[in-house]
């Protein structure tokens, strides 16, 4: 027998061996097709796939994998073991029979009542019953149709072909509702180019009588060219791209009696170029409500309507500002009373819960402070309690807090730091609560309406343990009128505090937006900055003024002056990294699409030389470019505001570009459209200043599919080369 000291010697001896011929795994490299790609799927935290309440019941099913093959199981809340509901070999050959596409894996489905749901297939409505194994079709919309909406009955459908909208009934009953032959009126289609919340164009009545649908006239609109090089010669597809300052399209809603088939149109008034959003139905189906907001956005009236007549019945509140209104959310009624509602609303400068009457009243305002609610979940069973997410206590976190509608108390459901993201349960009782931070992949329990938790479902294990990874955290800077600024950094695996590091800032910066979050990676952004926290250089973003959930006074600081005050905030966080002895402040560089795009450049051509590298896509380059809705909320008109404009284009600045600037523009982008990036490169050339230039032909407002390798390998190898 060895003795114990040769013992350690001979172990001492083989892993040196093993370490000198690099037998001992080392932490992996991500990939560009890694970061890019599997990022949205093999790269993330196990999942319950399809994880929902069975309404009416204490249960909820999802789809489990453990076998190898999918199988839809239930399980209770309480206790219980997990049963077969039907597996996707079973509903394929049930498929097969009605002589529909295959499916590769189990659709989206919607349980609607306690044994059955559906899903749609080859634009078929499918109810499968899972006591009897029955697979039925309820309806049938033809394939070019679009835009279609189920209403609450779960067997009519409303839909869209061209420019008309339809009804189905069933299988073999369909009725035409509107006949226009203009294609420039559009009928049941989303509005204002989906601002204000609005993502449809059609609204059912809670009993299914009534569809509310706009009807959008947008024969005024200026058209703007689309190039499309797949033809030879290459063709133009217009398209309609109200500008800032010019004409709007001019919209109607109109209420469709599905038992009649007469329709009425609700008496808007003037102006035509109003914005009509916020739709909301009463629970009786006798009246509607919608809020109006002028073309200036900065006076909003919530006004009610009688749906037999389209008369005006009330004005039940309005709401002004001597900078921008933006409602974003319907009336919540609430589920025990016909006439009360909550209304959502930052009119004391915060988001918050105000309890209306339907004849105006205010009753009271439910939450206040100086916090946000960013989301409503719903209320209890008794309609006595509010659900919502915000950040009261954690900025950078969701958590789930409950509101006494009668005391306004306020009770955290959740406890744990990070993000959740919540399913309410029919009655309002449980709540499936999905939760990840930075150091948590992602646990799923049930919990209940006191915060405890009922049940664990799940506790994923960390699926880039293997991968080299740096420190991420979450730290607060000091920024104007000592206000915190939330800032994030990345440092590379082997970070050390005596090298000097070179630093690529993030940055989105806009409105609705918040990124520095207490959240487990996820995307091509997050799985990219690690990437290249790997290659050595540190990645750092901060929340600047303009961004979300910090109150209206941080978010309007930028009014009529983007880009000023998002720089002065970006500079105060390059700054404080320049007082850190491990940050080489001669290597900055900067990252950003869209609005980031915009902050990128404005960073690079705004700050005297600060960054060595910028590379922005999708840019916005002079907001006069960009469409009405949102473009005149945060900047007014070209005309009302000329200084703020020319302050903000990126083309004042030109002349002070030095380093390595990579634009790069999908060249069939109807967001922001492609003259942005044109216009620019034809005033650097003008002043003969270095600029490179990609293009990604027939991509939109970014890049998708494979073809974002692409992208991301030049934008790896852009700060590579330069920084």
């Amino acid at each position: 027998m060895m003795g114990s000291e040769m013992r350690k010697s001979v172990v001492a001896f083989v892993l040196l061996l093993f370490i000198s011929s690099g037998l001992i795994a080392q932490k992996k490299s991500f990939t560009i097709e890694e970061a890019v790609i599997d990022s949205y799927f093999a790269l993330q935290p196990e999942n319950l796939t399809q994880l929902k309440w069975i309404p009416d019941t204490y249960e909820y099913s999802f789809i489990d994998n453990s076998s190898g093959k999918p199988i839809l199981v239930k399980n209770r809340a309480d206790s219980g073991k997990l049963i077969e509901l039907t597996t996707l070999d079973d509903l394929k050959i049930k498929i097969a029979t009605l002589g529909l596409t295959q499916v590769s894996r189990f659709p989206n489905l919607t349980w609607y009542k306690t044994n059955e749901f559906y899903f749609w297939q080859d634009k078929n409505l499918l109810s499968y019953n899972v006591d009897n194994k029955n697979l039925t079709i309820i309806n049938k919309i033809p394939d070019d149709s679009g835009d279609f909406q189920l209403a609450p009955n779960n067997k009519y459908v409303a839909f869209t072909e061209k420019n008309n909208l339809f009804l189905s009934l069933d299988n073999d009953k369909t009725k035409q509702i509107t006949f226009d032959t203009n294609e420039n009126i559009l009928n049941g289609q989303s509005v204002h180019r989906n601002e204000f919340g609005i993502s449809g164009g059609i609204f059912w009545s809670p009993n299914s009588n009534y569809i509310a649908f706009y009807k959008m006239d947008q024969s005024m609109v200026t058209d703007y060219p689309i190039l499309d090089v797949s033809t030879t010669p290459a063709t133009v597809n217009m398209i309609k791209y109200p500008m800032v300052g010019q004409k709007s399209h001019e919209v109607k809603i109109a209420i469709y009696n599905v038992a009649t088939g007469d329709a009425v149109f609700l008496k808007t008034g003037e102006p035509k170029d109003q914005y009509l959003t916020n739709i909301s139905w009463d629970p009786r189906e006798k009246f509607i409500y919608v809020a109006h907001l002028n073309r200036d956005q900065n006076h909003m009236r919530f006004i009610k309507y009688d749906i037999t007549t389209g008369e005006q019945v009330k004005v039940l509140f309005e709401e002004k500002s001597d900078k921008y209104v933006e409602p974003m959310t319907p009336a919540f009624f609430i589920p025990t009373s016909d006439n009360e509602f909550l209304w959502l609303t930052r009119r004391d400068g915060w988001n918050h819960f105000y309890l209306y009457n339907t004849d105006g009243k205010l009753i009271k305002q439910v939450t206040s402070g100086n916090w946000e609610v960013i989301d409503f979940v719903g209320f209890d069973y008794k309609g006595e309690k509010v659900y919502f997410m915000s950040n009261i206590d954690e900025i950078p976190g969701r958590h789930l807090y409950s509101a006494d509608l009668k005391s306004g108390d306020i009770k955290k459901l959740t406890d744990k730091p990070g993000t959740h993201r919540v399913r309410m349960s029919s009655n309002g009782k449980l709540f499936l609560d999905n939760h990840n931070s930075f150091d948590i992949p992602r646990t799923i329990n049930i919990i209940d309406d006191k915060g405890e938790i009922q049940r664990v479902l799940l506790q994923a294990e960390d699926p880039i343990a293997d991968y080299a990874r740096g420190e991420t955290k979450i730290f607060t800077i000091k920024g104007e009128n000592n206000m915190d600024l939330y800032c994030r950094m990345i440092t590379p695996p082997d970070f050390d505090e005596n090298r000097k590091y070179p630093v690529i800032v993030y940055v989105y910066g806009g409105p609705h937006s918040q990124g520095v979050l207490n959240t487990w990676p996820f995307g091509r952004y997050d799985f990219w900055f690690m990437l290249m926290a790997q290659k050595g250089y540190i990645i750092f973003e901060i929340d600047n003024r303009g961004t979300a959930n910090r109150g209206l006074e941080f978010e309007q600081a930028t009014f009529r002056h983007l880009g000023t005050v998002e720089v002065d905030d970006q500079m105060r966080g390059v700054n404080y990294l320049k007082t850190l002895s491990y940050v080489d402040p001669n290597r900055f560089g900067v990252y950003g699409w869209s609005y980031g795009g915009f902050l990128a450049g404005s960073l690079m051509l705004r700050t005297n030389g600060t960054f060595k590298v910028a590379v922005g896509g999708g840019t916005v380059v002079d907001w006069k470019y960009y469409e009405i809705m949102y473009g005149e909320r945060y900047m007014d008109t070209p005309e009302s505001n000329p200084e703020g404009y020319a302050e903000s284009s990126l083309l004042s600045y030109v002349e002070n570009l030095s380093g390595k600037y990579l634009m790069v523009h999908g060249t069939s982008d109807p967001t922001v459209v492609w003259q942005n990036d044109l216009v620019f490169c034809k005033k650097a050339v003008t002043l003969n200043k270095p600029l490179d230039y990609f293009p990604y032909v027939d991509h939109k407002h970014g890049v998708r599919g494979t073809d974002t390798i692409h992208l991301y390998t030049k934008i790896t190898n852009y700060f590579l080369d330069n920084l």
